[in-house]
């Protein structure tokens, strides 16, 4: 009764990420893009790691962005401040997709509750022009080319 075959399947047959695969053959491991619907993200794909703990689904799984991105809720190590994930919200229930789902979601609505990044939070509400001009040209330097 492994979990896993069924989510990645799942996971794969959506259409907010590609080449999504257990990393190093590791079951516990995935990693994949991730594509942003809005800019200033979406001119580009961002590579996640998702880590399912051995207790899982008991425990949440821990997602982490390996592509830089200029963002108020990730932070510079590609943690990001997922509510979903936390102990207070998770179920066991919740399935990987909506992990990846919820992820996506935040990468294209920047969340002021939940900054990791004080100062672009506030370059976000102070200076929009600036925030959107930098991301955008972060994204152009740092994010992996789109699928076709």
């Amino acid at each position: 009764s492994h979990p896993f075959p069924q989510e990645l399947e799942e996971v794969r047959s959506w259409e907010g990420a590609h080449d999504v695969r257990p990393l190093d053959g590791n079951v516990r491991r995935w990693t994949g893009l991730l594509l942003p619907n809005n800019p200033p993200y979406n001119t580009g794909a961002f590579r996640f790691e998702l880590t399912f703990s051995l207790n899982h689904p008991l425990e949440p799984p821990c997602a982490t962005l390996r592509t830089p991105i200029y963002h108020p809720n990730v932070d510079l190590e590609g943690r990001i401040c997922q509510p979903l994930t936390t102990h207070v919200h998770w179920t066991p229930t919740t399935r990987a997709i909506q992990v990846l789902q919820d992820l996506l979601l935040q990468l294209d609505s920047p969340d002021l509750q939940q900054v990791l990044q004080p100062d672009v939070a506030r370059e976000m509400q102070e200076r929009p022009e600036e925030f959107w001009r930098r991301a955008e040209e972060h994204t152009r330097l740092h994010a992996e080319p789109r699928p076709d």
